[in-house]
Order: C-alpha cells, then sequence, then structure tokens
C-alpha cells in the first residue's frame, strides 16, 4: 500500500500472530518490486493495541486468511469498519526448490498487488 500509495494513506500490518521476523522468501519477491522489508517485524491484532492503535479507527481491515477474517470479525464487531476478505494463497507450503518457492511467493505478491489496485486504483507509482 505504501509503495502505491505514499503516505497519505495511512497503513499498518498485522497478523493472527507475532512471528517477529519476515519470511526471507517475502523479503526478496517484495525487493524486486522496490518494497523493502527486512526492517520489517509482524505484529499481532494484540501488539497493534499494545502500541497504541485503536482497531474502531481504521475504515478497512483486508483479512488476507479465513482465520484473520474471523478473528478481525471478532475484533471489531460494533466499529465502523469494512473488512474485505481477500483469500490469497498461502505460498509457505509450495514449491520443492527456492526456485519453485519464490514462484509460488510471486503469485501470492501478485495476488495482492492485483487486489490492492482493483480495490484502490493504480496509485502513484
Amino acid at each position: 500500500m505504501k509503495q502505491f500509495y505514499g503516505t497519505g494513506t495511512y497503513v499498518q500490518s498485522a497478523g493472527v500472530r507475532n512471528d517477529l521476523e519476515i519470511d526471507g522468501f517475502s523479503i526478496a519477491v517484495c525487493a524486486e518490486l522496490g518494497v523493502e522489508l527486512a526492517r520489517h517485524r509482524s505484529r499481532s491484532f494484540d501488539d497493534m493495541e499494545r502500541m497504541g492503535e485503536v482497531l474502531s479507527s481504521f475504515d478497512v481491515i483486508v483479512a488476507l486468511s479465513e482465520r484473520s477474517r474471523d478473528l478481525a470479525a471478532e475484533l471489531t464487531q460494533g466499529f465502523h469498519c469494512e473488512l474485505e476478505y481477500w483469500p490469497i494463497v498461502d505460498p509457505t507450503a509450495q514449491g520443492e526448490t527456492r526456485d519453485a518457492k519464490l514462484e509460488a511467493y510471486r503469485k501470492a505478491r501478485d495476488q495482492i498487488v492485483a487486489q490492492i489496485k482493483a480495490h484502490w486504483g493504480d496509485g502513484a507509482s
């Protein structure tokens, strides 16, 4: 989102759990688009709240897995917040070789980019 729309749009990334380190394949395929993830750390919804983020202040929450969709729906009950579910193929268990794994991650990345652009347009990039 930040790559396409800059700092004029407030975006945070969260997940169901906090894995601390970003997957190396994710770092590699995002770097191909000029997106630097190496210093990024994943955080959970609970982490976000501890850091002062208020889920009710977000206009849209996009869930990429059924589990995150269900948790986001539970956490945002009663909020005036749009919850979207984009079922992205999970690349983590795909591919036997490094090249096959990278290709699976590229497909997931490209699915996310396509969804972003379909929803919000091409942006400034």
